[in-house]
Parts: C-alpha cells; sequence; structure tokens
C-alpha cells in the first residue's frame, strides 16, 4: 500500500488571503470506532471554513480521517478533536465542523463545533 491513515495534516498558501471566501469540504465516508461496544460509527463530516494564511491540503485530509477508523471516540469528542487538529494546523479566520453520524439504535446524533479567529468579525451579507 503506498499510502497509509496519518494525523499528520499539511497546509498550503492561501492564494486570496485579501479575501474571505468559504470553503466547503464534505466527507462522506468517516468511521470510528464505538468506546462502549467497539462497533463502527460511520458519519459525513462536513468542513466550512475561512483560511487565513493557509488551507488544508485535501489528501492529507484524506489520510487524517483515515486515522480515526480504529480509534474508539464519542461523536462529541471525535467532533471538537477534528476541530481543533484543523485549526491548529491552518488557523482559519473561521471554521465550523459538522459531524452527521448515521442513525445508532434508533437515535441521529449531529454535532456541531465553531472557531473564530480573536477579533475577527463575519461580514454582512449582500442581499439582491
Amino acid at each position: 500500500m503506498t499510502t497509509k491513515p496519518s494525523k499528520d495534516l499539511e497546509v498550503f498558501e492561501n492564494p486570496q488571503q485579501q479575501n474571505d471566501y468559504v470553503i466547503k469540504i464534505d466527507i462522506p465516508e468517516f468511521t470510528c470506532l464505538c468506546p462502549k461496544t467497539g462497533q463502527p460509527d460511520f458519519a459525513t463530516i462536513k468542513l466550512e471554513y475561512i483560511p487565513d494564511q493557509s488551507c488544508i491540503e485535501l489528501k492529507s485530509l484524506k489520510l487524517y480521517v483515515w486515522a480515526f477508523r480504529e480509534q474508539g471516540a464519542f461523536h462529541e469528542a471525535v467532533t471538537n478533536e477534528i476541530l481543533a487538529d484543523l485549526v491548529g494546523a491552518c488557523s482559519p479566520r473561521f471554521m465550523r465542523v459538522t459531524s452527521v453520524f448515521n442513525v445508532r439504535g434508533g437515535i441521529y446524533t449531529t454535532v456541531v463545533a465553531e472557531h473564530r479567529a480573536d477579533g475577527w468579525q463575519p461580514r454582512q451579507p449582500v442581499q439582491l
């Protein structure tokens, strides 16, 4: 196998640092293990962020997500861990991680975690 799971996140320079723009990434094949039963949990991770000086490199993100497959984690913990790791890697102006977990025991779980850089304020949307 040429690639392996890795928690190392790579970044590249934001080509439009002067602009507030949104990058949206959907990761529909996220898996981790239930820390109580050891059974797999499946989720779609939705990432939305406004980069500052750097952006997340997508192949490293894929390998990062892969690294959770054998990790036991509660939904709330894993969502906040992903947010902390991504913020640590790229220091965005704003980031939101939404984890939409598949049904388990008749219960759907969605966890939303956010980060705002100190002093950053969103621009008001233009209504046309």
